[in-house]
């Protein structure tokens, strides 16, 4: 009965009953620590504060000082403490102890991560409420909390509710993330960055944080060149790229397994060439590509393969010679014929056979394969196919003399 009686008792200590009492109950812990996080977060533990009721108050709390009214950030009614994450300096030594103060919390009580994700949410939504300083305090505190693997924040809960369109239009987006961007990578690779974009989903769409009359790749590049970010710069410009060389191969396949004409392919080609400001070597790598995948292989008839291949080569000639515009290229093309028959079993023996179509085609010169037999740089195979070369060479050498 006694157990019992201690437990009822325990139970009865002034647990406050309402948002109010409890901040208040909260921000006296503060007080009584003079901020001391490490006495807060021991006396928070051992308190009977209900936690699970009041756990959005409680960040309210961590974050403002006090209890912030219904919906907004404005101050509630109530007591209210000098050590908040907004009131700190915006310098990471400052901010960082409130992250690991909050991480000690979660390990003991593991459910208010709920209650930090809706505090978070509703604060970005509502960043223009906050004063520029504190913005910058906020991302600040976002990155390290990522930094320090925070228990279980996930990114989603950061980067969607920034996607407001008044607050994208204002730029305040464009400052927090970049804010955020910086002082993440002070501890962490750019792939460590990537990792929590993807998982935010926002990879693929960085541009969307930017105001529409910047939402450019020469906007985005300028930004983050100015704010020293050079290797997210370079990064979005390889995917851009990447995007463009996928559109383009994707727009190439269709015509080519519809069968177009082969001068309205050149042009398609050309003109997305030009949009898209592609270098020369990566279209004739793409052409390559997208010729042989849309031949219709056989399994085993290696002569069927042959066939296939050679009557590939002739249909789209034209296509090839319209972009093979200079020895680079012819030779770029010869490598690109020689990893494909080094890594495709059944291509392995059409090496030469490929080589003399384009040749017949026009599509390579003989200075071309000349040099590719004498001087070619890419070992992959090159000993069996030099090997297999070597007839149609002495036949190129011994025409080229008898003229």
């Amino acid at each position: 009965m006694s157990g019992t009686r201690i437990k009822t008792r325990k139970r009865n200590i002034a647990a406050p009953l309402d948002p109010a009492a409890f901040a208040d109950a909260v921000v006296q812990i503060y007080l009584d620590n003079v901020g001391d996080l490490e006495l807060v977060a021991k006396n928070i533990e051992s308190s009977e504060l209900n936690f699970s009721r009041y756990g959005d108050t409680f960040f309210e709390v961590v974050f403002t000082g006090g209890r912030t009214q219904p919906g907004t950030i404005k101050p509630d009614e109530g007591e209210r403490h000098p050590y908040s994450v907004i009131e700190c300096e915006a310098k990471r030594e400052a901010i960082l102890p409130s992250v690991i103060y909050i991480q000690k919390i979660l390990r003991r009580k593991p459910f208010l991560i709920k209650n930090l994700e809706n505090v978070m949410r509703r604060f970005l939504q509502s960043l223009e409420l906050f004063e520029e300083n504190e913005r910058n305090k906020l991302a600040i505190f976002t990155a390290l909390a990522f930094s320090q693997k925070l228990s279980g924040l996930p990114p989603e809960t950061v980067f969607q509710p920034l996607l407001k369109d008044n607050l994208v239009g204002k730029g305040l987006v464009l400052l927090f993330i970049t804010d955020f961007f910086k002082e993440y990578l002070v501890d962490n690779s750019l792939e460590d960055l990537i990792a929590i974009l993807k998982r935010g989903k926002m990879e693929e769409n960085l541009m969307d944080f930017f105001p529409s009359a910047k939402r450019s790749a020469e906007g985005f590049s300028e930004h983050f060149t100015k704010e020293g970010l050079v290797p997210l710069v370079e990064y979005n410009e390889k995917k851009v790229f990447e995007v463009k060389l996928k559109d383009m191969k994707s727009a190439l396949t269709t015509q080519i397994a519809e069968e177009s004409d082969i001068f309205e392919v050149i042009e398609t080609v050309k003109q997305r060439v030009k949009d898209a400001k592609l270098p020369d070597i990566e279209v004739v790598r793409i052409l390559w590509d997208v010729l042989m995948d849309a031949v219709q292989w056989s399994g085993k008839n290696q002569q069927q393969n042959a066939n296939s291949a050679l009557r590939q080569v002739k249909t789209w000639a034209k296509l090839l010679n319209s972009f093979c515009t200079s020895g680079k290229l012819e030779l770029e093309l010869t490598y690109k014929v020689q990893m494909q028959c080094y890594e495709d079993a059944k291509l392995m023996k059409l090496f030469p056979e490929i080589v003399r179509s384009l040749y017949d085609q026009d599509v390579l010169a003989e200075d071309t394969i000349l040099h590719w037999f004498r001087k070619g740089t890419n070992p992959k195979g090159r000993q069996s196919f030099v090997k297999a070369l070597e007839p149609f060479v002495n036949w190129l050498e011994e025409a080229e003399e008898e003229e």
